[in-house]
């Protein structure tokens, strides 16, 4: 399964600017809808830069800690869509006119008689995600990433949406290999690499704190005002998916899960660290979290006395500080963000979500699978 784990020239840099997120919107009328390999191995700044690049910066918006969207726009007129830049996935899709799904009720709907470049096919897919599912019909358009334009891009307009109820974005565009692809069609990235409209074949996060504004995606190189201290590179487990080798889970010097190595996956479309049900329920009660629902609390007033939970990736200590992993809800009770990862697989796998990646600044190299 794929999961969804809840993404100019010289100097000059674009900046788009982003529409407030509204859980119920119009959707037929009106303006808003036209419109190192190794440890060892340094890391050298000239190696991917922003000088001299077709470097694009594309504003993200924090969503209560649990998502970050960036607008996109489809078809000529273009219509603007909220989406989830996402690295756990390959496939872009939004609403379509022809969904009745309640999901697809309160988001902006592509209108494909209203673009002169739309293509459509009768090629309908099934794209299952570890929160929700669609159900899609295969088409082409053009897609706008800020100032980045794809031409004749495949993408799925959803028929059908389950599990997606009330989550304020309107798709997904998928940051992961083509390989993962559910459609088979090339993903928008591999796209602007293909025609040369990025110089470097990488694209990286920041993803801030703030709860609006800060966060970016950047397309073609790497701003390096985004981050202090050297970046450490990561190489993949293989080529084909943003996943690395993590070293172990530790938490004041004891060992509490990935004890003989694990894998991880880096992914942006997840808004917690997930893990294998044993294990972080043993970290739930090394917390002192109690169940209640779906979450697992802890008395506010404790936070700052919680140890640091350290993930030892290629040999580097990545401290996360319970002010990180622990949130509040929307009654201001607080709880943890490690979570059951319900996707069984063959071996320890963790997902380090936007928890760690807010902490972290990352960069997806896909010229030399590493992160």
């Amino acid at each position: 399964l794929v999961l969804l784990w809840l993404v100019a020239f010289s100097e000059c840099i674009i900046e788009i600017p982003l529409r407030r997120v509204k859980t119920m919107r119009k959707t037929l009328s009106g303006k808003n809808t036209l419109n190192n390999f190794l440890k060892e191995h340094a890391y050298s700044l000239s190696q991917i830069s922003s000088r001299g690049s077709n470097l694009t910066i594309h504003p993200l918006r924090n969503i209560m800690d649990m998502l970050y969207v960036g607008n996109i726009t489809i078809g000529t007129p273009p219509q603007e869509f909220q989406v989830v830049f996402d690295t756990g996935s390959s496939d872009l899709w939004v609403p379509s006119v022809f969904c009745q799904s309640l999901a697809c009720a309160t988001k902006v709907m592509f209108i494909h008689l209203l673009s002169s470049t739309f293509r459509h096919t009768q090629k309908v897919f099934n794209i299952k995600y570890s929160t929700g599912r669609m159900k899609g019909l295969l088409v082409y358009d053009t897609v706008r990433i800020g100032d980045l334009v794809s031409t004749d891009q495949p993408f799925c307009i959803s028929l059908a949406e389950v599990g997606f109820d009330g989550i304020p974005f309107d798709g997904i565009l998928g940051l992961n290999y083509p390989n993962m692809s559910f459609t088979g069609a090339i993903p928008i990235f591999d796209n602007l690499k293909n025609e040369g409209a990025i110089s470097e074949p990488v694209f990286a996060f920041y993803l801030s704190k703030d709860k609006r504004e800060g966060s970016v995606v950047m397309f073609g190189g790497v701003d390096h005002r985004y981050y202090k201290g050297e970046l450490n590179w990561v190489p993949l487990i293989q080529a084909g998916g943003w996943s690395v080798h993590m070293d172990r889970i530790s938490m004041k010097r004891k060992i509490i899960a990935c004890s003989g190595g694990c894998e991880a996956l880096v992914d942006t479309g997840t808004a917690l660290i997930k893990g294998p049900r044993r294990l972080v329920n043993n970290i739930q009660k090394l917390i002192g979290a109690t169940p209640r629902g779906s979450k697992h609390y802890v008395s506010c007033s404790v936070v700052n006395t919680l140890p640091s939970i350290i993930f030892t990736i290629n040999g580097i200590n990545y401290p996360v500080p319970a002010r990180a992993y622990i949130l509040k809800d929307s009654r201001s009770h607080c709880y943890t963000t490690f979570k059951e990862n319900t996707v069984r697989t063959s071996r320890e796998t963790w997902i380090l979500g936007d928890v760690f990646l807010r902490l972290y600044f990352s960069v997806f190299d896909r010229g030399n699978d590493r992160i």
